[in-house]
């Protein structure tokens, strides 16, 4: 039976400031609630436009979720497993969408892939379905490296050298001692990439524009509706608050196995 952690004391004026910070965040939660139109909110979440809105969003995400786990597992793999030159400007490179502006990532989408763009002639997908797809992706991608990542490098290599040395191959030290390992961690980084691709507005609005059905996700549905109908917009805005957090709290309660299984490997 493993123990509980021991209650330690902290000064007085550091739980005044953390509940301050709480308040801080929950506030705009609670005079969201307050300003909901109860009697109308079933009605505002099921209109046509919001409902295309909120289907494209859910599947929208879990296409960018998939190819985040394509792409982020072995890019977190290399980041943490391959040592070579440059590593650390390659690991800035891949964790730059996390401080850049979104709608500075949906430009340089737009030129890459838009018509006039440096892969248009081959890839013309701006303002479509997939742009959101890979608009989404390209904000939510380093989510799942970076949780990755540091779960390998938290796990070491002794498993992994164990295996090798009994003749496994690179291939099968990989997925059956490598990522069982860090299972958890690649669960939660999943749920957190769907849950950013979720909330993805800037990247989308610029690189797939706004069309009911094919690229006006949910977020892009509730700035339009803040200015024609602002009860709409509160009630969708409210959709996502809950949608968020059960996302949040599935990936922490998936985090929590990740966390055991690591203090077990060290």
């Amino acid at each position: 039976m493993g123990s509980s952690p021991r209650r330690l004391d902290v000064p007085t004026w550091v739980v005044v400031i953390a509940v301050v910070g709480g308040l801080f965040v929950l506030l705009p939660l609670v005079a969201m609630l307050v300003r909901v139109d109860w009697a109308d909110f079933l009605p505002l979440i099921t209109s046509p436009s919001s409902l295309d809105a909120l289907w494209l969003s859910l599947r929208t995400s879990v296409a960018a979720t998939a190819l985040c786990v394509l792409l982020g597992v072995p890019m977190a793999t290399v980041l943490a497993r391959v040592p070579f030159p440059g590593q650390r400007v390659v690991r800035a490179i891949v964790l730059l969408p996390l401080v850049l502006p979104p709608v500075v990532g949906g430009l340089a989408l737009l030129f890459l892939f838009g018509r006039r763009g440096l892969l248009g002639g081959v890839l013309d997908v701006a303002f479509s379905t997939t742009a959101v797809i890979l608009a989404q992706t390209f904000v939510a991608l380093p989510f799942l490296v970076l949780s990755l990542e540091g779960a390998l490098r938290t796990a070491g290599t002794r498993f992994e050298a164990v295996a090798a040395t009994l003749g496994a191959r690179p291939a099968t030290v990989l997925f059956r001692v490598t990522l069982p390992l860090v299972l958890p961690a690649l669960v939660s980084g999943a749920i957190l990439s769907f849950a950013r691709a979720l909330g993805e507005f800037g990247a989308t609005l610029t690189f797939a524009g706004s069309l009911q059905g094919v690229t006006r996700t949910l977020p892009l549905e509730i700035y339009l509706q803040r200015e024609t109908d602002p009860d709409a917009a509160v009630a969708l805005s409210l959709v996502l608050i809950v949608v968020a957090v059960i996302v949040v709290a599935v990936a922490h309660g998936a985090g929590e196995p990740a966390r055991s299984r690591l203090k077990v490997a060290r």
